[in-house]
This record gives structure tokens, sequence and C-alpha cells, in this order.
């Protein structure tokens, strides 16, 4: 089959699919039903369980075009995949999604014309047909639907199976307590999955179904079900609000709006009307095409609360529909958590490599029993039941919900802290975390915003700061009126609300925000504007009138009021906003904006642009304010009231008078410097992603503990190509540091096994902004990886370039954890392996865990418990590895001589030590601190596998010793139901033997008892072994379940063996024989605790750590204390013994490191340009100029 025929979907994004198209054949179906025949069902169940196998059986290849079936749920022209339609598009020969009304790439003028009219109902029942209903359809299954599927889980099947086998071999009582567990497990989890599949549908279903007015193309309005919406539909917004049931634009009227559900963020958001530029004045901002993310405040999202609205007398508020359903931003919200991303990590993959290989062992024994037992003429029935018993001994019955204890326990614990987690297979991923993003702002420090001062300016000279703003002076100047008018604030039930930043700005100047009421506005042939104006005890006894005021508003000119007549909103791409306001009795209106001070300042005259502007605005932000620039221009007196509700904004936002600077201040967080310091000691890199100003970001970097103060700051600007030159950075310092002068010094801190001086070395930290950002991962990808092996402060980035940044960092190999608060950090912390918001508004949903505790606090709480989760499954999956080599071992030394363990002793073991045990080791909790290493990734690791190995040799030995021995006791005879070696007698009544019931399955016997005595304490020997303590967990003296379970076992198992019980099977034997058994199983006991302990955990543990400490490069580790600090040098010369070649590192950040640790051009210095301009010798991507 030719490559084209190969397709592929969504190239480049999450879901990124190959598609194969297949057509059904029939002689390969009359096959597969004759397999399905002669296997009595089996191959439709593999089948089941492997869908690509059914259609490759089934089908022959062809054209995806032609295809009857794809890999895929399929049909020619379509198929639905993570409740996403896919069609066929004829012109690419590919299948494509569907989104809705963004597909045109329609214009905002060519919405207003041509979109604003409504749809007749043929059109929206051919559009329907496509776009299917407007519904977030989340299916709750039936208990019968899911108990199968659980059931058809092949560990189900396998159990099944061996209960069937133990049955047959008359194990009752042991089969009926595995299908008893068996039953109240698959009763727990379906309890579980149907309460998350009801939680979801009803968080869901909440409004998702309401009564919607549309309008239709002949001007009539019909009322239909929010579910028969299509896009291109014309709704009208209701005045007293409504929730949202689709994505939809604003075209007229203005409307409040909560997103909570979306940002994070209860704070109301006011949407205005998508701009409908006049023809012949169509600027580009004003007539480009329309997509949601850029034009975002005037688009309604589905779920979000609209709380009022404002609209025209006569008129409506009407949006045009663009999205539906599932490709709605709440819909992509409910798709991330129906088919989150999947948990790729590695010791599930060894875990299953593990398995492969209990089953390796278990074919041996299988083999190894039936040639055994076709030598001493064992009847065929026996055979095939004790051949296939040795398969169901090795591969352990519990182990799914053994490896799930550690995990359910941790997810407690943090649930105990006020940390929850919707995905609990993200824990054991914590444990592996080394690099965590912090958003800055309401993550790092307080959510709230002080004014701190202003300074404004005049003449084009800044003036000396003022604390207040709130003065007689002051109150009819320009830049109070700015403050006063330049923001989105609205009052919803008599309370001002809005952003909090506008807010603390608006209440600094003491004016009151009146707004009309809708009555008022009824009267009016327009929208009643919001009218601002300073309290009377500000204004002076008498107020001169203006000569351009109208003559008979004279009596009303001690009335001084500003009517808002126009909001461009604030833009996060554009980094600003603006407002038309009209003083009471002024002809003339003026225009305010303020924004970020960069930005304004390039809008304004450059005479009124002070020269110190660049001087002051990095020294306030280099204090860590947050600056917020003003302007103002007069507007042209032809403006009129209707032009300036059509006029786009780039004909406002120009020619401005620079007003001044508003200084805020953001405090860190009390808890932010301690974490940091935690994470710093631990050897975990920090990284700050923020929406904030870059120097501020710095500012607040070094404030924090994030960019130590002695370390350099480098600053990569980056500049797109333009005018026939390529795309470029310039490199430099952030505050020009005195000390370092030279930095070709600065190197990377890469610690190598055998070095024993340290080099000196001068630490540095990238700085870029989101442009930059976004240039150098379009130009520079090879130089992208470079950089983000040191950034630090990545400041003004959109949401995608947080989420893109997260990726850059998994790309090399980290394990990244993102902690924000829910606003614009959604898709980052989606993407993380280990995302953290402290909002537990809606928004957080897809995020992994959500933390109750508004600070950062939870990051280290939650990278302990994932530490201590993590070595929790391995000591359990080590446990449960050896209990099941235990008993292979013991049940294959008793096929020797044609005996097995008892059906109770199968279910004490099981039961009564095995479960028992599994469930109290795993609740150890997490160690107090981190430390600066972390647990292995993997069970495929030098120490873990050779663990596992010596205590199977150990046990082994120990087992055939017992075995071997007990048979050259001077006592022993082959046992018979009248022996007695306890207390022997050459007397035998023969009629008391013949009325003996007959062991058929020779069960009793002294190398069962023996066996059975030392298998019994060798499980709860292992256990205390693998049970590991610090330095991730609390030790286990402090673990009192799993103590007291243990004391228990010990003494029940000492009282057995001096008084055995009847119903275990075990026979009596001599007193200095259970003395020797008691010494077999002391020494067994010291051996394994010495090798496991000393040799182990001293030597190979610290091989490892070795290793890992190539990742603290760029880090000053804490001081260490003695004995670490001895642990430390032991380290090294055994890493030079064992390790004297220099090793490779796995992890793509120590490799790059390693790389740059030996390049003299980097870091990149000040004065260097780096261009963007292919070289062919080494393949680069870039080429390193000098320049000044």
């Amino acid at each position: 089959m030719a490559k084209e025929d190969l397709k592929v979907l969504n190239k480049g994004e999450e879901e990124e699919m190959e598609l194969q198209g297949y057509r059904l054949c029939r002689w390969r179906l009359a096959l597969v039903g004759l397999g399905v025949l002669c296997t009595g069902g089996f191959l439709l169940l593999l089948l089941y369980w492997m869908p690509e196998w059914c259609v490759k059986s089934t089908c022959t290849r062809t054209t995806a075009r032609d295809a009857d079936v794809v890999l895929l749920r399929s049909t020619i022209r379509y198929f639905s995949f993570h409740s996403t339609k896919y069609y066929w598009n004829d012109e690419v020969q590919n299948f494509e999604v569907l989104n809705g009304l963004e597909d045109l790439q329609v214009s905002c003028s060519t919405l207003h014309s041509e979109h604003s009219e409504g749809l007749t109902r043929n059109q929206q029942e051919y559009r329907r047909l496509f776009f299917g209903q407007n519904e977030i359809a989340v299916k709750v299954p039936s208990v019968f639907k899911l108990l199968i599927k659980e059931v058809l889980n092949p560990f189900y099947i396998f159990q099944l199976c061996s209960v069937i086998l133990w049955c047959a071999d008359e194990y009752y009582y042991y089969a009926m307590a595995i299908v008893f567990m068996s039953v109240v497990s698959i009763a727990t989890s379906l309890y579980t999955i149907k309460k998350q599949y009801v939680m979801l549908h009803d968080m869901v279903a909440t409004h998702s179904i309401v009564r919607v007015s549309v309008c239709r193309a002949n001007n009539d309005i019909e009322e239909i079900l929010s579910t028969d919406l299509v896009p291109g539909d014309v709704m009208i917004i209701p005045s007293n609000g409504t929730i949202m049931p689709c994505d939809a634009v604003l075209v007229s009227g203005t409307c409040i709006v909560n997103e909570s559900m979306l940002t994070g963020e209860s704070v109301p958001v006011t949407k205005t009307n998508l701009p409908n530029p006049v023809p012949g004045e169509r600027g580009d901002e004003a007539d480009g095409v329309y997509n949601t993310e850029e034009y975002k405040r005037h688009t309604l999202f589905c779920g979000t609360n609209v709380i009022q609205t404002r609209f025209y007398t006569g008129e409506l508020v009407k949006a045009v529909v663009v999205r539906t359903g599932f490709s709605t931003v709440k819909g992509q919200l409910v798709r991330a958590i129906l088919y989150p991303k999947p948990t790729d990590f590695k010791l599930y993959r060894d875990a299953y490599l593990f398995l492969l290989c209990l089953v390796a062992v278990a074919g041996v024994g299988f083999i190894y029993t039936i040639i055994f037992s076709i030598i001493h003429e064992v009847p065929v029935g026996t055979i095939i039941i004790e051949s296939l018993d040795i398969i169901t001994i090795t591969v352990p019955p519990a182990l799914p919900a053994a490896m799930t204890a550690g995990i359910v326990y941790a997810q407690r614990r943090l649930k105990h802290i006020g940390i929850f987690c919707i995905s609990p297979q993200r824990i054991n991923i914590c444990g592996q975390i080394n690099l965590v993003c912090f958003d800055k702002t309401g993550t790092l420090t307080e959510d709230g915003l002080d004014l701190w001062g202003v300074q404004r300016v005049e003449n084009g000279s800044f003036q000396l700061s003022e604390e207040n703003a709130y003065k007689k002076n002051l109150v009819k100047t320009h830049f109070i009126a700015c403050m006063a008018t330049c923001h989105s604030l609205t009052k919803i039930e008599g309370q001002l609300s809005g952003d909090p930043l506008d807010l603390k700005m608006f209440e600094a100047t003491g004016w009151i925000l009146e707004e009309a009421t809708e009555e008022e506005t009824s009267l009016h042939n327009r929208i009643m504007p919001t009218v601002v104006r300073p309290p009377k005890q500000l204004l002076p006894p008498e107020s001169g009138v203006s000569p351009e005021q109208d003559m008979e508003l004279c009596e009303l000119s001690s009335a001084y009021e500003i009517g808002i007549v126009r909001q461009f909103p604030f833009s996060s791409a554009l980094q600003r906003m603006s407002v038309v306001g009209r003083l009471l009795g002024e002809k003339r209106m003026d225009a305010y904006m303020k924004g970020a001070p960069e930005v304004v300042a390039s809008l304004c005259k450059k005479e009124t642009v002070p020269e110190k502007f660049a001087e002051v605005l990095e020294d306030y932000t280099k204090q860590g304010f947050r600056v917020i620039a003003l302007a103002h221009r007069r507007l042209e007196s032809k403006l009129s009231w209707h032009k300036a509700q059509n006029i786009s904004r780039d004909h406002i936002e120009k020619n401005m008078e620079f007003l001044g600077l508003i200084i805020m201040q953001n405090k860190l967080k009390a808890e932010t410097p301690g974490v940091l310091q935690d994470l710093y000691r631990a050897n975990i890199r920090t990284v700050m992603v923020t929406g904030d100003n870059m120097l501020t970001a710095i500012s607040v970097a070094r404030d924090c503990g994030m960019i130590p103060p002695q370390d350099t700051v480098i600053i990569a600007d980056a500049l797109s190509p333009h005018d026939g030159h390529a795309a470029k950075i310039t490199w430099r310092y952030a505050d020009k540091p005195s000390k370092t002068s030279h930095l070709e010094e600065v190197n990377i801190s890469l610690e190598d096994e055998c070095q024993n001086e340290p080099k000196t070395q001068e630490l540095y930290h990238f700085a870029m902004n989101g442009k930059s950002f976004a240039i150098i991962s379009e130009h520079f990808p090879d130089l992208l990886q470079k950089l983000v092996l040191h950034g630090t402060v990545f400041a003004r980035m959109a949401p995608d370039q947080k989420t893109q940044l997260v990726e850059a960092l998994q790309d090399v190999d980290y394990y990244v954890g993102m902690c924000g608060d829910g606003a614009n950090d959604c898709g980052a912390l989606k993407r993380a392996h280990s995302g953290i918001s402290l909002s537990e508004l809606e928004a957080s949903v897809a995020s992994p865990f959500t933390s109750r505790t508004p600070n950062i606090s939870c990051v280290p709480s939650l990278i302990r418990e994932g530490r201590a989760a993590l070595i929790t499954s391995f000591c359990v999956f080590k446990f449960m590895a050896l209990y099941s080599i235990i008993q292979y071992i013991s049940v294959t030394l008793l096929y020797s001589i044609l005996s097995n363990l008892g059906d109770f002793q199968f279910l004490f073991i099981d039961i009564a030590i095995i479960l028992l045990i599994v469930f109290t080791m795993s609740l150890n909790p997490a160690w107090q601190e981190l430390v600066s290493h972390r647990p292995p990734s993997g069970l495929i690791s030098g120490p873990l596998l050779l663990s596992v190995l010596t205590q199977i040799l150990i046990c082994l030995g120990f087992q055939i010793f017992t075995f071997l021995w007990v048979q050259k006791q001077p006592w022993y005879t082959v046992w018979t139901p009248l022996s007695d070696a306890c207390n022997v007698s050459s007397h035998i009544n023969m009629s008391d033997l013949n009325n003996t019931e007959v062991d058929e399955h020779n069960i009793q016997n002294y190398e069962n008892t023996s066996l059975f005595y030392v298998s019994c304490f060798q499980y709860m020997i292992v256990a205390i072994v693998f049970s590991k303590g610090k330095p991730f967990r609390q030790p286990s003296y402090k673990n009192w379940p799993f103590v007291l379970s243990v004391l228990g076992l010990y003494i029940f198992l000492m009282f057995i063996l001096f008084h055995p019980f009847e119903f275990l099977e075990i026979v009596c034997v001599p007193f200095d024989w259970k003395i020797k058994l008691i010494l077999i199983i002391l020494v067994n006991a010291a051996v394994s605790v010495l090798v496991e302990t000393f040799i182990l955990d001293i030597v190979l543990w610290m091989l490892v750590f070795s290793r890992d400490k190539q990742s603290s490069f760029g880090d000053t580790p804490a001081a260490p204390t003695p004995q670490v600090g001895f642990d430390l040098q032991v380290c090294k010369y055994l890493s030079c013994w064992c390790c004297p070649c220099k090793i490779t590192p796995k992890a793509r950040y120590m490799h790059l490191a390693q790389e740059l640790s030996v390049d003299p051009n980097w870091p990149p210095k000040p004065t260097t340009t780096t261009e963007a301009k292919p070289c062919p010798e080494n393949s680069s991507t870039y080429q390193i100029m000098m320049g000044s």
C-alpha cells in the first residue's frame, strides 16, 4: 500500500492520529466466524480486547476515500473520535474537523453584513446535519455496560480461569475467598466510575438545555431549544441574563459576564459588540479575520454567566453563534476531562515487563511440572491441573489492588491537607518532578494590588511622585479623569465589580460611578452612558466655565461629570485599553488610554514623553512595582456620538499626550520565599511564567529567591524578520552587575563523577518575553532547548505560550510541575506532568490537582507525597513479586514429592498474611522534608533488580536447605496418618490406620509443614526489609497498623508452631526441629536485612544518587549535614571505582548541559547578536555574530 494512503489527523497537536482505510472482506469474515466457533468464543473475546486485530483480520487495506472502516470508529463520510466529528474533504484528500463559523475565515465586517440577520429554518436544519445537536453530552453508562467492560478486563478473566482451576483441584474455600474479593473490588470500582460520570454529567447538564430566542432571515423571532442552535444562528441575549449554551460573538449591545468557569476569576468582564468599521476606514485591527482568541472581548463563551445587558431602545442585544457542542470552549474543557492525556510513566511500562518476567518463570515451572509428573506417571488430569496451578501461583491475583493501595492512601493524605486530585495516577509522577513553573500574580504574589503612588507628567517632564490621588488640586486634571474613566467597572446589585486593578485605581480617586437603570435607558434612543463624578467635598466652591460650554448649561457649571461614551476593552495582545468620554457641558469628546508603559509611550507624541521615561520606568520595575501609563487626547469636534460608536480604536489610540504613571505594589505571599528555598535545597528548578512586565518579573524573582542576588540575568530580545533582514536575537544584562565583567567565565554547573575539585563558576539565568519566545520558537528551534535549560523568567506570556513552554521543557526530558491560580493557566496546568491549581473554581476542573490553600506551600507537600507514593509502589511491587516467587519455590519443591500446599494454607497465606501486610505497609506517610535527590522512575534499575534477585536467592537457599535438612533428621520417615514424630512409638494399631481418612493430595507431611512455617516467616521478613523509610517515607516503626499486623502474625505463627491447628493441615514435629526452624528463620532474617540494608542501600543507592546529581546544574546545593557530606565523599569514590568511564546521561537536558559546559561561545555575550542564518557546515539554524 502506498504511503500516501496513510493519513495524518491533527498533525502536530496533542491528538495527532494516523488513519488507514479498510474495506470489509467476506472470506476473512467467514474465517473469523469459524475461528470463533472453534475456540468457543475466545477468539471473539480476544478481538474485543484488540480492536486493531479485529479490523486487520476482517478487512483488506484500501484508500481512505474508499474505506468502509478505519482503525477508529468510522464511516466513509465521517467518523467520530473523542466526541469530535471528522469529515472527508475532497480538496485536501483527508479528514478534517468542522469547528464552526471560524472555518469560513469571515471578517468582522462580513459578520455584521452577512451573518447578523439570522438563518432560515432550512439552512438551520441543513447545518445541523454537519454540526449535530448543540449539546455537551456526557452519557452515564448503565451499570450493566460498566460491569461488562470491567469484567472483560484481562485481569478478571485470568482470575475467573484461576477460580475454575482451583475448584477443579478442590480448593473451594480459597476459590470462594478470591471470588468474594473480586466481587468487592468490581463493586467498588463500578461505584467510583459511576459516581465520577454522574458528577461530570451533573456539572455539564446544569443550564445546558434552555429556551432561547433566535432571529430568522425574515425578521421573525422564534423561540427554540438551545440544543437546536447551529453556527450562524443569531441569538437574542435576554436583558435579565442567561447561561450561555454556545460560543457566540456580540454584534449589538453590551454584556456583563462572569467567566469564572473558564478563567478561574470570578471578576465580571464587560463584553462589547464586535467592531463594524465604516467602508473606506477599515483598519487591520477592526476588520481582521474573526477568531475567538483575538476577539475574546467581544465573544460570549459557552457556560459563562451573562449577568446584565445594555442595549439600544428598539434594538436587541444580539450574538451570532460561532461554535456549538464539544467545539465550544466549555466542550473542549469537558473533553479534556473525558479523554485525558495518557500517562506515560516508566514505572507502569516496567511493571508490565516485570509481569512478563513472572510469566516466563511460570512457564519454566509449567514445563518442569509436566515433565516431572510424566516421569512419575501422574494421571493426566492431575498433570493439567497442577501445571496450570503453577501459573496462577506465579502471577499474584491481588497485584493490581496492591499497586493502587499506596496511591489511594497518598490521595487521602493530600485531601487531608487540602489538595484534591482527579487523576490519582499522576501522584506517582509527582515523585519525579524536577522543575516547577509558577505563575506570578496570585500565585507567588498576592492577588490584590495596592496603589503605591502616582507620578504625573507636565510639560514633558516628570513631577515628584505623590502617594495620594485624592486631592482637591488634582480633581479636574486629565490624569485623574483618566483614572476615573479608563476602566471596565460596573455595578452589580449596587456594588462596584470588575478587574481588581481597575477597582483599586478607581477607589484611589474617591470618585463615584453611576449607571443608568433599565427604565432610564428605555426612554432614550441610545445607550445611556456610565457617568463618573468626584465627591462634592473635592470640588471648589465655584467652578469656572469653559468658553466652549453651551450657554444654557451655565447654571450647571458647578456640576462636574464625565460620561463614558465608548469603551475599547483591555486586550492582552495590544496590552492597553481606552475609552471615549465627554465632560458635561463640553462639545468635544476626550480619549483616555491606559496600559503597558512601553506601549502607551509609543502611541504618544514624542514631545509629551519625558526624556527620563525609560530610566524612571526601569527604576520602578526593578523594585518590583507594577507600572501603568496613562495618556489623553482631545478628539475632533466633528466626532458625533453616533460616529464614536463605530470608529475603530486605531483612530482613537494615536497622537496621545502622555499623562504619567500609576505605580502599583504587588506584595509577595508570606509563604513564597520559604517554599522556593525548600525546592532550591531539593535541587528542583523553579521558573516564573507571567503575563506581567519583564523587569517587574525579574525583580520579583530576585525578591523571592528564585534568582540569587549574585547571579547574572541575561535578557534575550528577539526581532522577527523584516525588510529582508533575518530574525535576530540581541543579548543584554538585566541589571549591569558590577561584580561580573567577563561573561566568558560563566559556565554550566555540571559535576563530573571523578572530579576532585569543582570548577569556579558564575551562574546565570535567561529572561525573555512572550514575543521573543514566539520568534525563537519559530526561527531558532535548536537554540530554544539551550535557552530553556537556564531560562528562569518568561514575561508577557500568553496562555498558549505558557503551554508551549511546558512542552519545550518536557522535550528536554524534564518532569514539569505547573502551579497557577487558574486564570489563563488551564492549558499549561493540563499539559504539565503535574498541574496544581490554586483556584477551586470550575476553570481548574481539568487540572490534575487543586489546592484549597491559596499559596504555593502545596507544591513541596505534593512532591513529598508523590515521592512517598512512588517508593511505596516500588516496595509493594517488590513484595508481591517475592510473595509469588516464595510460594512458587514452596510449591515446586513440594511437587518433587508429589505434594502441595493445602487449601487453608493458601487461604491463610493470601488473606491473613499477604493482604494484611500489603494494605498496611502502604500506610507510611511522607518524610517531613524534601531531600536533594529523587527516587528512581522505573523498576528496571540496578539497585531495585539486584534487591529483588538477592532476596529471591536468599529465600530459595533457605527453603531448599530446610527441605533437604528435614529429610536428614533421624526421626524422619514418610509421613502417614498415624505417624507421630513428636512421640515416637513402635506400636501401631492397624485398626486405627484403616479407620483414618486417606490424604489423596499428600498435603500432610514433614516437608510441607517445614516449608509452610519457613515461607510464612519469609513473607514477613521481605515485607520488613522492603518497607523503606527515610529519606522519602516515615520509618516503618511509625506505621502502627503495619507494626501491629507484623507483631500479631509473628505471635500467631510462633503459637501454631508449638500448638499446630488441625485445619491448616500441618503435622506435629519434634521440639528440637521446631527450635531448628526458629534458628533457620532468624538466620534468614539476619541475612536478608544485612544484604538489603548495608550492601544495597549504602553502596548501590549512593551510586544511583551520584548520577542523579548531574541534574543539579545551575544550582548551588545547600550545605550538607555531616552524614550527608560523608555519604557524598563515599559516593564519589565508589563512583570512580565502579564507573571509571564517564557515563552519558539519559536525560536530554543533562546531555545538553554537558555539551554547553565545553562550548566557549556559551552563554552569548552581551554584545553578541544571533541571526537566523542556516550554516551548512553544522546544519544549525542560527549563526552568532559579534555586534554592539
